[in-house]
This record gives C-alpha cells, sequence and structure tokens, in this order.
C-alpha cells in the first residue's frame, strides 16, 4: 500500500467521498471533451483513461457502462416526474404538479428538462446507442412515475388506472424532451426553445386536464389514499 493510498484510507469521511467525487468529475468531463471532439462511438474507454490520467478500471469502477460516461444526469432525468408527485403540494393532483415543474424547467433551460445545447444534442442523435439508452431511460422515469402514482393513490402497482396515468404524463414529457432536442438541432437558441415548449407544455398538459385533473390530488392533512377507493379516468 502506497503512502498515498494510506492517507485516503485514514482520510475522515467527507474528504474520501469529496475526492471521489473530483475523480468522477475528472473522467466525466475528459469523457464528454473526446465525445464532442470524436463522437461517442468512435471514443475508447482507454482513450477516456488516458485523457483523464487515471487506470482504465478507475474509468469502469466509477461508470459501469460507456454511455453513463455521457449521461451523466440519468438518475436525476429518471427520478424527476416521481419526485415531482412525491413532493407536490396538498391539494395539488400530480397534473399540475408536473405541468407547473415542466414549465419552471423549461425557464430555467435545465439540463434535465433537454437542454443540452447543439454539439450535445448532435453527439447524441448521432450515436445508436445513445439514442436507444435514452429511450430506455425515458420508460424507466415513466415506470418510476407510475410507482409513485400508486403509492399516491393507494393503488396496486400494477393498477390499469395507473398505468394508463404515468403513459399519458410520461409521453407529454418524452415529446417536450424531443421537442426540445429537435429545436436545438435546428439552430434555435435556448431562450427561444424555451418560450416554444413553455407553450407547447401548457397545451399538451391542458388536453389531459378532463381524464386527469382530479387523479391523485394530495390531501390537504396528507393522510394516506384509500385503497378501496375507486381510480377512474375520465376518457
Amino acid at each position: 500500500m502506497t503512502t498515498e493510498t494510506t492517507a485516503a484510507a485514514n482520510a475522515p469521511l467527507g474528504l474520501r467521498e469529496s475526492k471521489k467525487q473530483e475523480t468522477r468529475q475528472l473522467i466525466s468531463d475528459a469523457a464528454t471533451r473526446l465525445f464532442l471532439d470524436q463522437g461517442f462511438e468512435q471514443t475508447t474507454i482507454a482513450e477516456i483513461a488516458a485523457a483523464a490520467r487515471v487506470a482504465k478500471k478507475t474509468v469502469t469502477n466509477y461508470f459501469a457502462h460507456k454511455e453513463d460516461l455521457a449521461l451523466d444526469h440519468q438518475d436525476a432525468f429518471t427520478g424527476s416526474l416521481a419526485a415531482t408527485v412525491t413532493g407536490r403540494a396538498p391539494g395539488e393532483s400530480a397534473l399540475t404538479a408536473l405541468r407547473d415543474a415542466f414549465a419552471d424547467a423549461a425557464g430555467a433551460e435545465d439540463p434535465v428538462a433537454g437542454f443540452s445545447g447543439p454539439e450535445f444534442a448532435r453527439m447524441v442523435a448521432d450515436s445508436p446507442t445513445l439514442t436507444a439508452r435514452l429511450r430506455d431511460l425515458h420508460d424507466l422515469r415513466e415506470t418510476r412515475l407510475a410507482e409513485a402514482l400508486a403509492e399516491a393513490t393507494g393503488a396496486a402497482s400494477d393498477d390499469i388506472t395507473v398505468r394508463t396515468a404515468a403513459a399519458l404524463l410520461g409521453s407529454v414529457h418524452r415529446m417536450l424532451f424531443d421537442r426540445i432536442q429537435e429545436l436545438t438541432l435546428a439552430g434555435w437558441t435556448d431562450a427561444r426553445i424555451s418560450d416554444d415548449v413553455t407553450a407547447a407544455g401548457a397545451y399538451a398538459f391542458g388536453l389531459l386536464e378532463a381524464p386527469l385533473a382530479g387523479y391523485a390530488v394530495r390531501d390537504a392533512l396528507d393522510a394516506p389514499a384509500d385503497p378501496a377507493a375507486p381510480h377512474e379516468l375520465v376518457l
């Protein structure tokens, strides 16, 4: 064991964790530069390790899959809709919470909502691997939303209303994400895209008012939902 290794082992937890975060960010930044310069498919893990000045095994220890190096917001992305539903205000429906959260994200030009910049958007669009992974992440985000809706309503995870509501709400977010990417590739500024998708989001979520306006409304006292209560969409 080297002196550096011994020091790291004896370092306070906060310092060790900080060092891990620094190393992770170093690797991620090096990978992003290479992906943008030469393409995701053309870049190897060995090249990333060399650029970050770490061992190849260090890269794979921090990032299990090459796609994780490019899509480093994926945990925030897949959990975003579920977190919004879980944190909705008393008296607020899932639809209202998600609509307002998207409007806020669009106004802030949030990368998690799709504001990635033209170079990054082109890199993803040009990579079959990343395009497929992004579809998987959208599916996973919808699954986690369904889990949050089931908990919010006291329904079973396979409840048809839960799954339908998650599919409807998830599809709107997927459409808006894709629109942000398309307009980015078309050369629109983020400010212009923000205005466009804010209006598009208001319209799209408005189409769901009839079936979902009264669905998964949080009780004012935050009382647990009655599992025996009917769960119906008005279609």
